[in-house]
């Protein structure tokens, strides 16, 4: 367990606290160790319960939290504190727009226990009535009660990739000798999943239910199950799931019609008839030959989206997408010299484990300061670490980096000198998310057009499922990028998967180059450029215009042409 995961359930505990109105100096306790915990450099669920009285800022009673935390994933205070609140109420502390003093008196004065009834009293305008509260606030909860409502019943890839290979695997495993597979959203590899479904070629549903009833991860909703289709819940997510039954003659037809959407579906057409006429009224043998049917090549499910791909001919084909094995190195990472939780030793060695031939270190600037952000000082000590494992590690190659902040005029952290003593820079924002979209358009312009940007990072900042992106003008954005020669991340923490995928194709026909970069704070988060790597499939992306790709050589010649720019 990460340190800012035990920080998470300790932050908790302390909007609990404040939200019952507890000692202060209790909750000050809590709040005070949440930060002391996410500035600590040192791995915390290693440490014994003395090892941990030992910490600077950590007491006896926060050391014994954190044991049960590592333990369990919750302590005594917190359960006891969720056992007398309103599992509603819970849920209105991940609004953003509102903090626990102003949840009290929504809960106490207001008797609302959640999300749904704060919805109603502020488009009944109760809220702007209320003292402490106002119009504008109203207006602000009510803008992020609607984002929170729509992401109910959804999961990350990432998350939904894992329960839906379980039920697919249980069912292979008891169903030997039949067709099963993936199909609808996770076939095409959508980076927010609500419904996991499956086809298989049998027309007995009796004997998949008869599986599924004894399996205790999952639950059948009979009301909606039928001949043709079982449909119920993971019991660990709230995420649904769907099985599809189809004659073994019709598998591949009704596999390829609940992958493909809709619009793919309705785009590829020939003499007046669909791709979804066709396949309600023909068998086939292969999805290949049905494609071939509308003179197309075989699309990868990832880009049945009804967009690019349905342009491809067999004189317009599509190009070999990315793979995963093709990557060669991984830049835009964290050490715990900033927020991270690995050394630079450890990240590099994990590269190298992971068959990679350079690592591009980019902790945070000076600016950032909730992620203990470098100052000057620390940006010579880091450099100096990196000269000595670069000949201790080489052929490694650990390029030296930072992610500078955006700031709010578009200028980057640092003073000229400081960048230049990188070899490269991913330029971020990280604060101010609410300018409108041509500030926020301007902002990013004037970053990329600073020489010493290299990539531009997460360029909408949205974190899928908690908040959206700030609006930006992805089009002017990218023509930037092309034009200044900036390289344009993908970022692959599934919480990110920013630049979004339906931006990726215009990127490539602009000729601006893209980089699968993990973003990653310790070395298990490395494993999440797959994530990167679907994302970009589905915009099309190839080896040729994936930065990351490239060899070490070719790395190296790149970057110093562009630091000679700098000059």
């Amino acid at each position: 367990m990460t340190n800012k995961e035990i920080a998470k359930v300790l932050k908790l505990s302390a909007s609990l606290l404040e939200l019952h109105d507890e000692n202060i100096f209790k909750i000050r306790t809590y709040s005070n160790a949440v930060m002391r915990i996410e500035r600590q450099k040192e791995r915390l669920d290693t440490k014994s319960l003395e090892e941990l009285e030992a910490v600077e800022g950590i007491g006896k009673s926060i050391a014994q939290a954190i044991v049960q935390i590592v333990e369990r994933g919750s302590f005594d205070v917190l359960e006891a504190l969720l056992s007398k609140t309103p599992p509603g109420v819970v849920e209105l502390l991940g609004i953003s727009g509102i903090g626990p003093k102003k949840i009290n008196v929504l809960w106490k004065e207001l008797q609302i226990e959640g999300p749904d009834q704060l919805l109603m009293a502020c488009r009944h305008g109760r809220l702007a009535g209320t003292k402490g509260f106002g119009l504008k606030t109203q207006e602000t909860i009510l803008q992020s009660l609607d984002f929170a409502i729509g992401q109910r019943g959804k999961v990350l890839y990432a998350k939904a990739e894992p329960l839906a290979d379980s039920l697919l695997n249980l069912l292979r495993t008891a169903l030997p000798g039949q067709k099963i597979a993936l199909t609808g959203d996770m076939r095409r590899k959508m980076e927010v999943i609500d419904l996991v479904e499956i086809v298989i070629d049998s027309q007995d549903a009796d004997a998949a239910s008869n599986i599924l009833q004894n399996e205790s991860s999952v639950y059948i909703d009979e009301q909606t199950s039928g001949p043709f289709s079982l449909r119920g819940m993971f019991k660990t997510k709230n995420l649904k799931w769907q099985i599809h039954f189809a004659r073994p003659i019709d598998f591949t037809g009704k596999l390829m019609l609940s992958t493909g959407s809709e619009r793919h579906m309705a785009a590829i057409a020939y003499d007046g008839k669909s791709l979804r006429q066709y396949l309600l009224e023909n068998k086939i043998e292969s999805e290949a030959s049905a494609y071939a049917q509308f003179g197309m090549p075989y699309i990868e499910p990832e880009l049945r989206e009804g967009t690019f791909e349905t342009s491809f001919s067999e004189t317009n084909r599509p190009p070999d997408l990315l793979k995963v094995s093709e990557l060669k190195g991984a830049f835009h990472n964290h050490s715990h010299y900033s927020d991270g939780q690995d050394s630079l030793r450890q990240m590099a060695q994990a590269c190298i484990d992971r068959g990679y031939h350079y690592l591009g270190m980019s902790d945070h600037s000076q600016s950032a300061i909730y992620a203990q952000g470098l100052q000057e000082y620390e940006i010579l000590k880091q450099h100096k670490e990196i000269d000595e494992l670069n000949k201790e590690l080489a052929p490694f190659r650990i390029f030296k980096g930072i992610e500078s902040d955006i700031l709010n005029d578009g200028s980057l952290d640092y003073s000229p000198e400081v960048l230049a003593s990188f070899d490269f820079i991913v330029a971020s924002i990280h604060g101010n998310l609410s300018m409108d979209i041509d500030k926020a358009t301007r902002r990013l312009i004037k970053a990329i057009e600073n020489p010493f940007t290299t990539f531009l990072g997460h360029p909408t900042g949205r974190l899928l499922l908690k908040r959206p992106g700030y609006a930006i003008n992805h089009k002017i954005v990218i023509d930037a990028c092309a034009a200044h020669g900036v390289i344009m991340e993908i970022n692959a923490n599934p919480k990110r998967l920013d630049v979004d995928w339906r931006w990726v194709n215009y990127a490539l026909s602009r000729g601006v180059v893209l980089s699968i970069n993990p973003d990653a704070h310790l070395t298990k988060g490395l494993d999440d450029m797959r994530y990167g790597v679907l994302t970009g499939r589905k915009g099309g992306l190839s080896k040729e215009k994936t930065f990351n790709t490239w060899s070490l050589e070719m790395v190296e010649q790149y970057l110093l042409d562009r630091k000679r720019r700098w000059k």
